[in-house]
C-alpha cells in the first residue's frame, strides 16, 4: 500500500514545502493539495518548489476541475513539471466544489470531466489530441508521463471513473461505502472493456493519531469533524439528483452516506476544510469515526488493513489539524511499515 498526505496551501508557501519535505523524510509516497485558487495559494507554483526540494515524492491536486482552469494550460503545467523533475506528478480531477462555488459557479458535467481527462492526459503524455476542432500537441514535451485519477461519489461519476480514469479517488474511509464504490468502478471498467486491475484506487480521509483516552478521542473528533461537512456538500448533490435510501434508492446510494446530511442547513466556504468549521456541527461522532481514521496506531493499522483487503492501493491522509508532524512521524515509524510488502535480505 502507498501513502500520501493532503495539505492546504495556506501561507506561507514554504510551510507547505516544509511539510512536504517531512512527508518524504517519513516515507510517504505522495503529497496532494487542495486546488481552490481563491481560498488558498496557487498549488502549481508550490508544486515546483516541492519537487525542487525533494527527491522522489509525487505531487498533485486533490482535486482540480475542468471549469476554473483551461484544460490545455493544466496539461502544460503537468508536462512542464514532468520535464523538469522527472515524471513525479499525478492529476486528480473532479466536477469542482469550492473552486467553482466560491465564484458562484456550478460543478461541471460528467461529460466535461471525461473530455477534460482525455485532453489533459493525451497532451501531458506527449500525444496529439483533438480539441476545439483542431489537433494539438506540445512540440517541446518529450518524456512527460501523467495519470489522471477521477474523484467520484455518485453512480454516474463512479461509472465515469471506471470508464475513463487511470485511478479513482474516494474522499472518505468508510469500509462499507468504499467496498460499494470500488465495486462500482471496477464493474464499469470491466463493462467498458478495460482491465479493472489497471486502475489505482485511492482513499483519502483525515488521519489523526492520538491516545486511548476519552479526552484524546473527543479532541480528535472535533479536529476532524470538518471533513463530514465537506463530504456533505457532495452527498447533498447526489441525494438531490438520485434521491435517498428512504426514497427507494438503497441499491444506488448507501444509506450510511445519506442519513447524516438530514441535519445539514448550509455551508460557508470561507471555513472550507478547517478544523473547528462551525458549519459541520450537524456531523455526528459516528460519521467522523466512519469517514476518518482516528485513534491509536493499532486502530489505524486495523482500518488500513481492512481498506487494503478491499482493494485500496493508496491511503492519503488529510492533515488539516493541530497534530501534523507527530501524525506523520508515527505513520512513518509505526503504521506504514505494517502495511508495506515485507522483503527479507536473505530468504
Amino acid at each position: 500500500m502507498d501513502f500520501g498526505v493532503v495539505l492546504q496551501t495556506n501561507p506561507p508557501a514554504w510551510r507547505t514545502v516544509g511539510l512536504a519535505k517531512q512527508a518524504e523524510e517519513h516515507g510517504f509516497d505522495y503529497v496532494w493539495t487542495f486546488d481552490s485558487h481563491l481560498l488558498w495559494q496557487e498549488p502549481y507554483v508550490i508544486y515546483s518548489a516541492i519537487l525542487g526540494a525533494t527527491n522522489r515524492i509525487m505531487v498533485g491536486p486533490m482535486v482540480t476541475n475542468p471549469a476554473t482552469r483551461d484544460w490545455t494550460v493544466t496539461a502544460s503545467v503537468f508536462a512542464t513539471l514532468n520535464e523538469m523533475y522527472g515524471n513525479r506528478t499525478v492529476c486528480g480531477i473532479g466536477r469542482g466544489d469550492s473552486a467553482v462555488r466560491v465564484l458562484n459557479g456550478k460543478p461541471t458535467t460528467l461529460k466535461e470531466v471525461r473530455e477534460a481527462t482525455h485532453v489533459i492526459r493525451e497532451l501531458a503524455n506527449c500525444r496529439a489530441v483533438e480539441h476545439n476542432g483542431t489537433t494539438l500537441q506540445f512540440p517541446w514535451a518529450r518524456s512527460s508521463e501523467l495519470e489522471v485519477w477521477i474523484a467520484a461519489y455518485g453512480p454516474l461519476a463512479l461509472k465515469a471513473a471506471g470508464e475513463a480514469g487511470d485511478g479513482f479517488i474516494l474522499q472518505l474511509a468508510d469500509i462499507d461505502i468504499a467496498t460499494w464504490m470500488i465495486g462500482a468502478v471496477r464493474d464499469a471498467a470491466e463493462k467498458a472493456g478495460r482491465d479493472p486491475d489497471a486502475i489505482t484506487f485511492c482513499v483519502a480521509a483525515p488521519m489523526y493519531v492520538g491516545d486511548d483516552t476519552p479526552e484524546s478521542r473527543a479532541h480528535m473528533l472535533e479536529q476532524c469533524r470538518w471533513f463530514g461537512g465537506m463530504v456533505g456538500n457532495h452527498v447533498a448533490d447526489i441525494v438531490a439528483k438520485y434521491g435517498s435510501a428512504d426514497d427507494g434508492n438503497a441499491n444506488q446510494i448507501p444509506q450510511a452516506l445519506t442519513d447524516y446530511i438530514k441535519g445539514r442547513e448550509g455551508y460557508d466556504y470561507n471555513e472550507h476544510g478547517r478544523a473547528g468549521n462551525t458549519h459541520a456541527e450537524f456531523v455526528p461522532d459516528e460519521i467522523v469515526e466512519r469517514f476518518c481514521i482516528l485513534g491509536t496506531p493499532e486502530e489505524h493499522i486495523e482500518k488500513l488493513k481492512a481498506l487494503k483487503e478491499i482493494g485500496v492501493h493508496q491511503f492519503a491522509g488529510y492533515l488539516q489539524h493541530d497534530n501534523k508532524e507527530e501524525t506523520m512521524r508515527v505513520y512513518g515509524e509505526t503504521i506504514m511499515p505494517e502495511l508495506r510488502d515485507h522483503v527479507v535480505a536473505k530468504a
